[in-house]
């Protein structure tokens, strides 16, 4: 039985746990799927190299309003997708490579499954390691519909590599993934119909954030809210499905369905039990701010321990646990304090802190204040009468307790804010200490902060 200094489970984040400090270490790694795992392959990355060729078609036809004529004469699919994945997959394949030429990394391309303590079955081999990095990451949850597993859906792992534009396209689910790939296919000419279980978009996200998504998605595409999906077959190259709502039951068609309902960690998959690892009621590996699980010498890290499943939190978690590997006489801890996320979609959003709806909640004595675009010069050059910044200040200490964003560059223009909630700041400093570059877009940022 093969022994090891350190094995991760898990090559996206838990690949960049190895650094030079490690050189002297003998490596394990298990990855039964494609090297830099779901951001780089079927997500992140990926999904957003579409989204900017989708704001590009919806640029072009929509410029007539500022007197510009240009026209959206439709996409070259596979000249889209073979762009983004003729970038994508060499780096995937160069990772691997680079990996097995290590002198010192094993490799190992099957799944990983504890057998007991700091034990694991891999491919038709037992090994130990003296540390273990859980890496495994998530998968699309999919929902238990009759017929749903033998009509050829699609999730984010396949759909962008579809042969061809679908020219209907089903979308189940109203989160971010169901938002943003929606939106890429729609802007690139899909007839797209979302089918929602609730009635909203977003619902994670702050009331006022979730309205003006949920209108602006209802005015760009069909949209079934309250509707449950009760069978899905195919009839021929049409996917069919049965469904509910308050007009009673009815068929949908399309081409190609989406299923974006959400995703799950891969715990499940590992055995964990048997390594002692243990894990919450959702299936999430329970972590101390060390990252550390309940079984000696074995740390976990990423999608697989995290819910907001973000690859930013994966980032900053795997620098904690590559120092801590090196170094626990002086452990570092995790910050989660201040936690943002976007959704790519158009309009696009983003956020940090809590929502307003959470500050009730936690009897926080608040003042929020919602801010347009259109307020500011440069939100007033681009014709923008829907765009908002939402911000949440404590009325006591008066530091942000949230900010939500919906518009253009809201991706962007958070980053100012999530530094001041970093650095302790007031809404007071962080309004008036600092110059805001007129007639730039911030100024809205600005604005929003006076005016609390």
């Amino acid at each position: 039985m093969r022994h090891f200094d350190l094995l991760i489970i898990g090559a996206v984040s838990g690949n960049s746990v190895i650094g030079p400090e490690h050189d002297d270490w003998d490596i394990a790694v298990a990855e039964h799927g494609l090297f830099g795992g779901t951001c780089l392959n079927v997500g992140c990355i990926p999904s957003k190299m579409f989204v900017y060729a989708a704001e590009m078609a919806e640029l072009a036809a929509d410029s007539e309003r500022l007197g510009v004529h240009t026209r959206f004469d439709g996409v070259d699919w596979p000249s889209i997708r073979d762009r983004v994945f003729g970038r994508i997959d060499p780096i995937a394949e160069g990772g691997l490579a680079y990996r097995m030429g290590l002198p010192n990394l094993t490799v190992y391309t099957d799944t990983a499954r504890f057998t007991g303590p700091r034990q694991v079955a891999v491919g038709g081999e037992t090994i130990t390691a003296e540390r273990i990095v859980i890496a495994a990451g998530a998968r699309p949850t999919i929902p238990d519909v009759v017929g749903l597993a033998a009509c050829g859906y699609h999730t984010s792992d396949t759909v962008m590599r579809l042969d061809a534009l679908p020219e209907r396209l089903l979308v189940l689910g109203g989160g971010y993934i169901a938002a943003e790939l929606g939106s890429v296919f729609g802007a690139f000419g899909s007839q797209v119909t979302f089918v929602l279980r609730g009635d909203t978009f977003l619902r994670r996200e702050d009331d006022e954030i979730r309205r003006r998504f949920t209108e602006a998605y209802s005015r760009r595409f069909d949209v079934l809210f309250d509707t449950r999906v009760l069978e899905a077959s195919r009839d021929g190259d049409e996917v069919v499905l049965a469904v509910e709502d308050a007009a009673g039951r009815h068929e949908l068609r399309a081409d190609e369905l989406l299923v974006a309902t959400g995703r799950i960690p891969n715990g499940d998959r590992l055995g964990l039990a048997a390594g002692g690892v243990d894990t919450d009621a959702r299936g999430y590996i329970i972590t101390d701010d060390q990252l550390r699980t309940s079984a000696e010498g074995v740390w976990a890290l990423g999608d697989v321990t995290n819910p907001v499943q973000l690859k930013h939190v994966a980032n900053h978690e795997a620098r904690v646990v590559r120092h801590n590997l090196s170094d626990p006489e002086a452990a570092a801890r995790v910050d989660h304090r201040f936690i943002p996320h976007a959704v790519f979609g158009h309009p696009q959003v983003a956020s940090v802190g809590l929502t307003e709806r959470e500050c009730r909640q936690q009897s926080i004595p608040y003042r929020s204040h919602v801010q347009p675009y259109g307020a500011a010069a440069y939100g007033w050059a681009m014709e923008d009468t829907t765009s908002a910044a939402k911000l949440i200040a404590h009325t006591e200490t008066r530091h942000l307790l949230g900010a939500h964003i919906i518009g253009p560059q809201a991706s962007t223009l958070i980053q100012q804010l999530i530094q001041g909630m970093h650095f302790d700041l007031t809404v007071d400093q962080m309004a008036s200490h600092q110059y805001y570059i007129h007639p730039a877009l911030p100024e809205v940022i600005e604005q929003a902060l006076l005016e609390l």
